[in-house]
Protein backbone atom coordinates (compact mmCIF):
# COMPACT_ATOMS: atom_id res chain seq x y z
CA UNK A 1 0.00 0.00 0.00
CA UNK A 2 1.17 3.13 -0.78
CA UNK A 3 2.39 5.52 2.13
CA UNK A 4 -0.61 8.32 3.03
CA UNK A 5 -0.13 12.07 2.10
CA UNK A 6 -0.89 14.43 3.71
CA UNK A 7 -1.95 18.41 2.03
CA UNK A 8 -1.97 17.62 -2.07
CA UNK A 9 -2.62 14.12 -3.39
CA UNK A 10 0.81 13.47 -5.58
CA UNK A 11 -1.43 13.01 -8.78
CA UNK A 12 -1.92 16.47 -8.59
CA UNK A 13 1.39 17.84 -8.43
CA UNK A 14 2.52 17.60 -12.41
CA UNK A 15 -1.00 19.20 -13.08
CA UNK A 16 0.33 21.88 -10.14
CA UNK A 17 3.67 22.28 -11.67
CA UNK A 18 2.54 23.05 -15.21
CA UNK A 19 0.20 25.42 -14.83
CA UNK A 20 2.33 27.51 -12.38
CA UNK A 21 5.11 27.18 -15.04
CA UNK A 22 2.57 28.38 -17.45
CA UNK A 23 1.44 31.00 -15.18
CA UNK A 24 5.19 32.49 -14.34
CA UNK A 25 6.18 32.15 -18.40
CA UNK A 26 2.70 33.88 -19.34
CA UNK A 27 3.55 36.75 -16.58
CA UNK A 28 7.12 36.96 -17.73
CA UNK A 29 6.40 36.95 -21.45
CA UNK A 30 3.72 40.24 -20.18
CA UNK A 31 0.76 38.30 -21.17
CA UNK A 32 -1.22 39.25 -18.20
CA UNK A 33 -4.38 37.51 -18.87
CA UNK A 34 -2.89 34.23 -19.68
CA UNK A 35 -1.01 34.57 -16.50
CA UNK A 36 -4.29 35.28 -14.41
CA UNK A 37 -6.19 32.24 -16.24
CA UNK A 38 -2.90 29.71 -15.37
CA UNK A 39 -2.88 31.09 -11.96
CA UNK A 40 -6.79 30.67 -11.68
CA UNK A 41 -5.74 26.55 -12.98
CA UNK A 42 -3.32 26.49 -10.35
CA UNK A 43 -5.93 27.08 -7.95
CA UNK A 44 -8.27 25.05 -9.40
CA UNK A 45 -5.61 21.92 -9.12
CA UNK A 46 -4.80 22.85 -5.36
CA UNK A 47 -8.05 23.06 -4.57
CA UNK A 48 -9.04 19.95 -6.69
CA UNK A 49 -6.62 17.53 -5.49
CA UNK A 50 -6.68 18.87 -2.12
CA UNK A 51 -6.11 15.57 0.46
CA UNK A 52 -7.13 16.57 4.30
CA UNK A 53 -7.18 14.16 7.41
CA UNK A 54 -10.04 13.17 8.66
CA UNK A 55 -11.01 11.93 11.92
CA UNK A 56 -12.15 8.33 11.09
CA UNK A 57 -14.72 7.31 13.85
CA UNK A 58 -14.81 4.57 16.40
CA UNK A 59 -16.35 1.66 17.72
CA UNK A 60 -18.12 -1.27 16.08
CA UNK A 61 -20.12 -2.55 13.70
CA UNK A 62 -20.62 0.81 11.43
CA UNK A 63 -19.03 1.60 8.03
CA UNK A 64 -17.60 5.35 6.73
CA UNK A 65 -18.42 6.78 3.46
CA UNK A 66 -15.62 5.99 1.31
CA UNK A 67 -16.33 9.42 -0.98
CA UNK A 68 -17.27 12.75 -0.40
CA UNK A 69 -20.55 13.76 -2.33
CA UNK A 70 -24.16 13.39 -2.45
CA UNK A 71 -26.03 10.21 -2.21
CA UNK A 72 -27.79 9.79 -5.36
CA UNK A 73 -29.08 6.40 -4.95
CA UNK A 74 -29.57 3.35 -2.72
CA UNK A 75 -31.30 0.18 -3.80
CA UNK A 76 -30.82 -3.69 -4.56
CA UNK A 77 -28.05 -3.57 -7.01
CA UNK A 78 -25.70 -7.03 -8.70
CA UNK A 79 -22.66 -7.16 -6.82
CA UNK A 80 -19.96 -6.76 -9.40
CA UNK A 81 -18.40 -10.10 -8.49
CA UNK A 82 -20.60 -12.41 -7.53
CA UNK A 83 -23.87 -10.96 -9.40
CA UNK A 84 -26.00 -11.54 -6.49
CA UNK A 85 -27.91 -8.48 -5.49
CA UNK A 86 -27.34 -6.25 -2.84
CA UNK A 87 -28.09 -3.01 -1.20
CA UNK A 88 -26.02 -0.69 -2.92
CA UNK A 89 -24.98 3.16 -1.37
CA UNK A 90 -24.21 5.40 -4.43
CA UNK A 91 -22.18 8.68 -3.97
CA UNK A 92 -22.24 11.13 -6.42
CA UNK A 93 -18.77 13.27 -6.65
CA UNK A 94 -18.83 16.43 -8.62
CA UNK A 95 -15.12 18.63 -9.16
CA UNK A 96 -15.44 20.48 -6.30
CA UNK A 97 -15.33 17.48 -3.75
CA UNK A 98 -12.48 15.76 -2.35
CA UNK A 99 -11.83 12.66 -4.56
CA UNK A 100 -9.70 10.69 -2.61
CA UNK A 101 -11.32 7.87 -1.74
CA UNK A 102 -11.32 5.59 1.29
CA UNK A 103 -11.93 2.41 2.95
CA UNK A 104 -15.08 1.97 4.65
CA UNK A 105 -14.40 -0.42 6.98
CA UNK A 106 -11.14 -2.56 8.19
CA UNK A 107 -9.75 -5.78 6.62
CA UNK A 108 -8.39 -7.27 3.75
CA UNK A 109 -8.49 -6.82 -0.39
CA UNK A 110 -9.49 -10.29 -2.05
CA UNK A 111 -10.05 -9.04 -5.06
CA UNK A 112 -9.59 -6.46 -7.61
CA UNK A 113 -11.40 -5.50 -10.88
CA UNK A 114 -10.96 -3.00 -13.66
CA UNK A 115 -13.32 -2.94 -16.61
CA UNK A 116 -12.29 -0.71 -19.32
CA UNK A 117 -16.03 1.57 -20.56
CA UNK A 118 -17.45 4.81 -21.56
CA UNK A 119 -17.51 7.74 -19.83
CA UNK A 120 -21.66 8.51 -19.28
CA UNK A 121 -22.82 10.98 -16.31
CA UNK A 122 -21.59 8.90 -13.58
CA UNK A 123 -25.20 10.22 -11.34
CA UNK A 124 -27.22 7.87 -13.99
CA UNK A 125 -28.03 4.60 -13.58
CA UNK A 126 -26.08 2.82 -16.30
CA UNK A 127 -23.24 4.25 -15.12
CA UNK A 128 -22.66 1.19 -12.87
CA UNK A 129 -22.51 -1.16 -15.89
CA UNK A 130 -21.46 1.00 -18.59
CA UNK A 131 -18.59 3.25 -17.37
CA UNK A 132 -15.05 2.82 -17.02
CA UNK A 133 -14.70 1.20 -13.55
CA UNK A 134 -12.50 -0.54 -10.92
CA UNK A 135 -14.14 -2.43 -8.38
CA UNK A 136 -12.66 -3.87 -4.70
CA UNK A 137 -13.33 -6.99 -2.70
CA UNK A 138 -13.19 -6.19 0.81
CA UNK A 139 -12.80 -8.86 3.76
CA UNK A 140 -13.49 -7.27 7.14
CA UNK A 141 -12.80 -8.27 10.24
CA UNK A 142 -15.94 -10.29 11.34
CA UNK A 143 -15.48 -12.03 7.72
CA UNK A 144 -18.21 -10.09 5.87
CA UNK A 145 -17.78 -9.18 2.32
CA UNK A 146 -18.14 -5.80 0.98
CA UNK A 147 -17.96 -4.16 -2.43
CA UNK A 148 -16.35 -0.95 -3.32
CA UNK A 149 -16.74 0.28 -7.06
CA UNK A 150 -14.88 3.65 -8.48
CA UNK A 151 -16.82 4.89 -11.61
CA UNK A 152 -15.41 7.14 -14.01
CA UNK A 153 -17.81 10.01 -15.09
CA UNK A 154 -18.45 12.39 -17.74
CA UNK A 155 -15.48 14.36 -17.17
CA UNK A 156 -13.43 12.10 -15.51
CA UNK A 157 -10.71 10.39 -17.58
CA UNK A 158 -8.95 8.44 -15.24
CA UNK A 159 -8.78 6.33 -11.81
CA UNK A 160 -6.36 6.00 -9.59
CA UNK A 161 -5.85 2.76 -7.56
CA UNK A 162 -3.70 2.49 -4.63
CA UNK A 163 -4.54 -0.85 -3.10
CA UNK A 164 -3.28 -4.19 -4.22
CA UNK A 165 -4.67 -7.73 -3.35
CA UNK A 166 -3.60 -8.82 0.11
CA UNK A 167 -3.43 -5.33 1.32
CA UNK A 168 -4.71 -5.14 5.10
CA UNK A 169 -6.58 -1.73 5.76
CA UNK A 170 -7.60 0.18 8.24
CA UNK A 171 -10.95 1.82 8.01
CA UNK A 172 -10.73 5.36 6.57
CA UNK A 173 -7.59 4.55 5.58
CA UNK A 174 -6.95 5.84 1.62
CA UNK A 175 -6.67 3.36 -1.48
CA UNK A 176 -7.01 5.79 -4.04
CA UNK A 177 -9.40 8.36 -6.16
CA UNK A 178 -10.74 9.23 -9.31
CA UNK A 179 -9.72 12.08 -11.48
CA UNK A 180 -12.70 15.01 -12.22
CA UNK A 181 -16.21 13.97 -11.06
CA UNK A 182 -17.20 10.45 -10.45
CA UNK A 183 -19.38 8.36 -8.59
CA UNK A 184 -18.45 5.61 -5.56
CA UNK A 185 -20.59 2.47 -5.21
CA UNK A 186 -20.52 0.80 -1.85
CA UNK A 187 -22.36 -2.94 -1.85
CA UNK A 188 -23.35 -3.97 1.93
CA UNK A 189 -22.84 -7.07 3.18
CA UNK A 190 -26.32 -8.54 4.55
CA UNK A 191 -27.39 -7.56 8.14
CA UNK A 192 -25.87 -3.92 7.15
CA UNK A 193 -28.41 -0.66 6.77
CA UNK A 194 -27.91 2.50 5.22
CA UNK A 195 -27.43 5.61 7.98
CA UNK A 196 -27.50 7.95 5.62
CA UNK A 197 -30.72 9.01 2.83
CA UNK A 198 -31.18 10.26 -0.80
CA UNK A 199 -29.84 13.99 -1.40
CA UNK A 200 -27.24 13.80 1.83
CA UNK A 201 -23.87 15.04 1.48
CA UNK A 202 -21.68 12.57 3.06
CA UNK A 203 -17.74 12.68 3.87
CA UNK A 204 -15.28 10.29 3.12
CA UNK A 205 -13.30 8.78 6.23
CA UNK A 206 -16.31 10.62 8.43
CA UNK A 207 -19.77 10.54 7.70
CA UNK A 208 -21.26 6.75 8.88
CA UNK A 209 -22.45 5.65 6.12
CA UNK A 210 -23.81 1.93 7.12
CA UNK A 211 -24.41 0.05 10.26
CA UNK A 212 -25.94 -3.06 11.98
CA UNK A 213 -27.95 -3.17 15.14
CA UNK A 214 -25.52 -2.34 18.18
CA UNK A 215 -23.36 0.02 16.36
CA UNK A 216 -22.11 2.46 18.60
Amino acid sequence: MREARVGISPEGRPAIFLCSLAAVLAALLGCALLACVCFLLVFFCCHFFRDPERVVPQGANLAVSPADGKIVKIASMPDPFSGEMRLCICIFMNVFNVHVNRSPVAGKITDLAYHAGKFFNASLDKASGDNERCAYALLDERGQSWSMVQIAGLIARRIVCHAEIGDPLLRGERIGMIKFGSRVDLYLPAGWQPKVELGQKVTAGLSVIAGTDGAE
